[in-house]
């Protein structure tokens, strides 16, 4: 059972908790959840806290409060796949367009050298270093209001992930020769190339997806 930190509020630990868990799967999409059963999951914490952390979790789109039938996490469809690549491409080709000046030039060549050779990274370990990647790009950018928007999507294809199966070794080789193409670009500031390669990545990572869910057994 855990326990909340004592330097940690406990309405942050309540959402922490819940959040790690939906984005995890361990609490999968149409499970119904109850308050007496999270405040009972989180070692007998208040309903308070609780209450607190299903409404902002509700208001990120990972929870739906449903009237005289208690808490169900949000479904996660077959078209969410489109609609989740349809932001993405919208926002991060953008960022490069508008905002790629602001990109660290060390951090840069962090990636690149990191992203040589795909090979040397463990399997295990691509997808944290994907979301580094690309919320680097994002980092470019200040608009708060496209960083929340940003994060919602975010939290939305980690739920993907988990459902669509495991990664193809011939997937994660192309995937580091687009971030490449990518980085190349992006220390040439070349921001048209960058954004372009973009979208070329963002493309092949959504087709990349549907196969992987259609080839899962279980599927959705």
């Amino acid at each position: 059972m855990e326990q909340s930190t004592k330097n940690q509020p406990r309405k942050q630990y309540a959402y922490d908790f819940i959040k790690k868990r939906i984005l995890s799967c361990e609490y999968a999409p149409g499970l119904h959840l109850n308050e007496q059963q999270l405040c009972e999951a989180m070692g007998g914490i208040s309903r308070t806290p609780v209450r607190d952390a299903v409404s902002r979790l509700e208001q990120e789109g990972l929870l739906d409060i449903l009237p005289k039938k208690g808490i169900l996490v949000s479904e996660l469809r077959f078209g969410d796949i489109n609609r989740i690549f349809e932001v993405r491409m919208l926002l991060e080709p953008y960022v490069l367009r508008r905002y790629g000046n602001n990109l660290d030039t060390d951090q840069l060549r962090y990636f690149a050298q990191i992203m040589s050779d795909h090979t040397k990274i463990p399997f295990d370990s691509f997808y944290d270093l994907d979301d580094q990647f690309h919320n680097f790009v994002m980092s470019a950018m200040h608009n708060q209001y496209l960083i929340d928007a940003y994060q919602n999507i975010s939290n939305l294809n980690q739920r993907l992930r988990m459902l669509s199966g495991t990664l193809v070794e011939n997937r994660l080789a192309d995937t580091f020769t687009e971030h490449r193409a990518i980085i190349r670009a992006c220390q040439q500031q070349n921001w048209e190339l960058a954004a372009e390669a973009m979208t070329q990545h963002l493309e092949a990572s959504r087709i990349s997806t549907f196969q992987m869910i259609a080839e899962n057994e279980d599927g959705f």
